[in-house]
């Protein structure tokens, strides 16, 4: 069955905002949404991520071997950040859409869906 990346986004203002009322209320919707998923063999996998002021961006200059280069913070100065991710296992898209419709995300911010490639296996 296909994979599917579900990359959740919040507004870049609101990250790390909120009320210790508001986390619990929120979290309570993730592990209902990961409670339900996960009793139709959907999640795969997922995580949630630090905000985005603990990212370091790579660039290797030069291609590899050569000179590593960083960057604190994310890539890109964007409106949304990314807050983490589910690994879905589903039918085929529109299914992998039916169930990112009911990550908290998805109402919260936006909810990303990528198919995942699926490599040849080397033997």
């Amino acid at each position: 069955m296909p994979k599917y990346a579900a990359l959740i986004y919040s507004p870049v203002e609101t990250e790390g905002q909120g009320t210790p009322e508001d986390w619990a209320e929120l979290i309570a919707e993730y592990n209902e949404f990961g409670e339900k998923a996960g009793a139709a063999g959907v999640i795969l996998g997922g995580e949630a991520l630090e905000p985005t002021v603990t990212a370091t961006t790579v660039h290797v200059d030069g291609g590899s071997g050569g000179d590593i280069l960083t960057t604190d913070g994310p890539f890109a100065e964007t409106k949304e950040v990314l807050g983490g991710f589910y690994l879905l296992e589903c039918a085929d898209l529109d299914d992998a859409i039916k169930w990112a419709a009911q990550i908290p995300g998805a109402w919260h911010g936006k909810v990303e869906v990528r198919p995942v490639v699926s490599f040849p296996e080397q033997g």
